[in-house]
């Protein structure tokens, strides 16, 4: 007997830029007519791909195209791609939000989603009232709700405001509320867009418990969309990348955010010697490794307290260097750097000929979850650096996990890094 609870069959989406609705009245009579022939719908046989960093030649774009895949019941799936990418548009299809424009889905079991700030509230009714509203959509009894209802309000930590409009809710209070009742009202999936980025660390920690309780302690089937690389590789179990509109891979979630962190930075195949900015002639460099790979993108997973950094190379005079390492946001900013030379006085003095550099350096308390990338230079102390290998490897970070609070500087280990008081 299968186990297919939810299978994707060419599944598109296409819209009309502009335009409101299914279009003209003189598009919809081209669409009848060829209907009436027999023939196939004109206007599914043109259209852009969803690639929003090109301009267009046609008012037609395929927000999706082509999708098939299949979700066992237990499945964990985790959705990925880059904003645009159709990601939130395939969620919206699953939940019967908006209908495909070809293909279909075939779906067993009940959903239940949670797409932006506030879907599925009316702004006037108080929570208690959404509450079993929500409930009673899914076809639940108001006994069945009222058993579920402190467990809910519980969990969303809303008790003070639960006789209180919703619309008088916080972006965060709304999301608590929305996953709280997703979550707890026994549906066979659950769909999670990104909304859970809108409540606080605590709170999105909760959330991901919960959900791997769902999946694993109840069998029910999980949808999650996530720009969170860390919450995505902790929770989920397979993966889907989408890209411009169409699958780009599919498979376990490893393989998968690997796939998603090199198509991402495009440099899968450069070594990291390739990509050194030099300042000193004198110094040559046979090979740098991240954790025993040479490779320009090295993926370094969550959890791991340091990176093992191996350096091999000559130099024709003598000199006086340290290990310096910062660590990046996706967007450039530094977030932490690692220098014990500078700060702890761990010079190290190299004679003419060859030398071999090897360490542990250990990764910073560092705010920011998500992507980070990590510039390594060997660097002279007091006056400038050897050379530079910019994005020599790729961090996944959890963030602190004290929580979020307010930044300071921290010193310790040859670290300065952000971390929170």
């Amino acid at each position: 007997m299968s186990n297919t609870v939810i299978e994707f069959n060419n599944v598109g989406k296409q819209y009309i830029l502009g335009t409101i609705g299914t279009g003209t009245l003189s598009q919809d009579l081209n669409r009848w007519w060829a209907r009436v022939r027999g023939k196939e719908d004109p206007f599914l046989k043109i259209g852009d791909t969803n690639d929003r960093t090109q301009k267009g030649n046609s008012r037609f774009v395929w927000a999706l195209r082509d999708i098939n895949f299949k979700v066992e019941q237990g499945d964990v799936v985790g959705i990925i791609g880059k904003n645009g990418a159709g990601k939130s548009t395939l969620l919206k299809i699953l939940s019967r939000v908006t209908s495909p424009t070809t293909g279909n889905i075939k779906i067993k079991g009940r959903i239940a989603s949670l797409l932006e700030v506030g879907t599925g509230f009316h702004p006037e009714m108080t929570g208690r009232e959404n509450i079993f509203m929500n409930g009673s959509i899914m076809g639940m009894t108001k006994a069945e709700i009222r058993s579920k209802f402190d467990e809910i309000v519980d969990f969303a930590g809303v008790a003070k405001y639960v006789d209180t409009p919703v619309k008088r809710y916080s972006s965060g209070m709304m999301v608590r509320l929305g996953f709280a009742i997703a979550a707890h009202l026994e549906p066979e999936i659950l769909v999670v867009d990104e909304v859970l980025a809108v409540g606080d660390a605590e709170f999105q920690k909760k959330a991901i418990g919960k959900m791997q309780d769902v999946s694993k302690g109840e069998g029910r089937t999980v949808l999650f969309v996530s720009h969170n690389m860390a919450a995505v590789r902790s929770l989920c179990t397979r993966g889907v990348m989408l890209k411009n509109g169409t699958i780009d891979y599919l498979g376990s979630i490893p393989n998968t955010l690997d796939h998603y962190l090199k198509d991402n930075e495009g440099k899968q195949n450069q070594l990291i010697i390739d990509n050194i900015k030099w300042k000193k002639s004198s110094l040559s460099i046979n090979k740098i490794e991240i954790n025993n790979t040479n490779q320009a993108i090295s993926t370094i997973r969550c959890g791991q307290q340091s990176i093992k950094v191996v350096i091999e190379g000559q130099t024709d005079e003598d000199m006086t260097y340290d290990i310096m390492v910062i660590f990046k946001s996706k967007d450039g900013v530094p977030l932490a750097t690692y220098a014990k030379g500078h700060y702890e006085g761990e010079i190290k003095h190299q004679k003419i000929g060859n030398f071999i550099f090897e360490n542990n350096i250990s990764l910073p308390k560092i705010l920011t979850r998500g992507i980070i990338n990590v510039d390594l230079f060997i660097h002279h102390p007091t006056v400038e650096y050897y050379l530079k290998a910019p994005n020599c490897c790729v961090l996944e970070s959890e963030g602190y996990q004290s929580g979020f609070g307010v930044s300071m500087l921290q010193e310790t280990n040859g670290l300065i890094g952000l971390s929170d008081i």
